[in-house]
């Protein structure tokens, strides 16, 4: 933004063009500082935060990236499913599940089992010949190992886990390929990612938070739209013992108290008139003396209304027909004049004159039938001009922190074409450090 005013491109822009970004980032400023307080931009800016953070993107990757096999899920699974497959654990659950097995173990539990060790009674019944049979028998002795066994005790453990609702929904998560789109974390990041594209939220991103803070530095303190001239006195407004609202005897109007200052909503015009109008004029041989002028015409001041120190002014104007025209702050003394706006009759100029020197820079480029923004910057160090976007003129601030007011003046000195014309001014803003 740097506050409207641009020094780079040395392209004059547009006076609408000027005004309605200057305007709009009046708008902005607006807009952000009410944004600023919106639960929208505060949720937004919290779940950048979280999706942003490197324990969101570690998760998301690694529910993204990790294979099911290679999850605790899946390890369990493959494990319990490469013992329910070994031949030794699928030989003890047929057994045990045996009608025949179940009635050995039984019997070995009987005080008839020590009968096997006897060949006669063995021999006598075909059921223990049946028992001893299995009481040898490779099944058996699979049997026993199995039961004893750590990969059965793993097995049972598994079983028990696996069947239990919380690992059943772990194992579903883990194997849907789909995962990270059902998690918490992947809602976040739609919705952050919805928000992203909301319109407020993408300006409230796109604004630059120390330009704004630096736009801000100027709080509007003052302006005048020229609504009406309660804002204007007739006159210079000189410190006593100065005589005000006087002409010089060489010039050819008369300043007419006021009375050629017109204003309505959206301009100030001061007229200079073809009418003979009788006045108080300074002649360096006589003095103060009432002389009759061709012409009436104005100067008008706002000493009353406002007056600055350090800060930024800025004024919309234009001139047409004949004279000279000028729009200036002043001390309240003839000298120093730091013009804003100054047309001497053939050249737009900006600048300031002391007592001892002047300093004005010409203006290129500007239309005296179309409206410029004429700009000026006063801080305790210097004095900077502007026309639109464009710097004019920078210097060193001779002032000492005086008061300063707008003084608004048309004039036909004796060097300029006589004629009739007009000064017109549509605002005046003033914005203080």
């Amino acid at each position: 933004m740097n506050l409207f005013f641009e020094t780079l491109k040395r392209t004059l822009q547009s006076s609408e063009d000027f005004e309605a970004r200057m305007n709009q980032m009046q708008t902005d400023i607006l807009r952000y500082r009410e944004l600023e307080k919106s639960p929208l931009v505060a949720e937004y800016f919290e779940l950048k935060k979280i999706v942003e953070s490197a324990s969101f993107q570690e998760k998301k990757n690694r529910l993204l990236k990790r294979r099911y096999k290679d999850t605790e899920e899946g390890q369990k699974t493959a494990r319990y499913n490469e013992l329910v497959r070994s031949s030794a654990i699928r030989r003890y659950r047929e057994a045990a599940a045996s009608a025949e097995f179940q009635s050995f173990l039984r019997f070995r539990e009987s005080e008839d089992y020590g009968k096997l060790r006897d060949p006669k009674a063995v021999k006598e019944s075909s059921e223990l010949k049946r028992y001893a049979r299995i009481d040898r028998s490779s099944l058996y002795q699979n049997y026993l190992r199995v039961a004893s066994s750590s990969e059965l005790k793993q097995l049972l453990a598994l079983e028990q886990e696996l069947d239990t609702e919380d690992f059943r929904q772990r194992d579903a998560f883990w194997k849907d390929p789909n995962r990270w789109q059902h998690t918490e974390e992947a809602q976040q990041e739609r919705r952050y990612k919805e928000l992203s594209k909301n319109e407020d939220i993408q300006f409230f991103c796109s604004m630059k938070v120390e330009e704004i803070e630096r736009a801000e530095m100027y709080k509007p303190t003052w302006s005048d739209d020229m609504e009406n001239l309660k804002n204007w006195k007739p006159g210079f407004g000189y410190q006593a013992p100065l005589k005000d609202g006087y002409s010089f005897a060489d010039e050819r109007q008369a300043y007419n108290g006021g009375k050629n200052t017109i204003a309505a909503v959206g301009r100030l015009d001061i007229e200079t008139r073809l009418e003979p109008t009788t006045a108080l004029a300074w002649d360096p041989k006589k003095g103060f003396v009432e002389k009759t002028f061709e012409y009436s015409s104005d100067v008008v001041n706002t000493r009353e209304a406002f007056c600055l120190t350090e800060g930024l002014v800025m004024a919309k104007v234009r001139s047409q027909g004949n004279g000279v025209h000028s729009l200036y702050l002043s001390t309240g003394k003839q000298k120093p004049l730091i013009a804003l706006y100054y047309y001497n009759g053939s050249v737009h100029s900006a600048g300031i004159v002391t007592e001892k020197s002047s300093k004005m820079a010409p203006i290129t480029g500007v239309l005296r039938s179309k409206y410029h923004i004429y700009s000026l910057r006063i801080t305790k160090d210097e004095i900077i001009w502007y026309v639109n976007n464009l710097e004019l003129l920078r210097i060193k601030n001779p002032l000492k922190g005086e008061k300063l007011y707008f003084v608004a003046q048309s004039s036909l000195p004796k060097h300029v074409r006589a004629g009739e014309g007009k000064l017109k001014i549509a605002w005046i803003k003033a914005f203080e450090f």
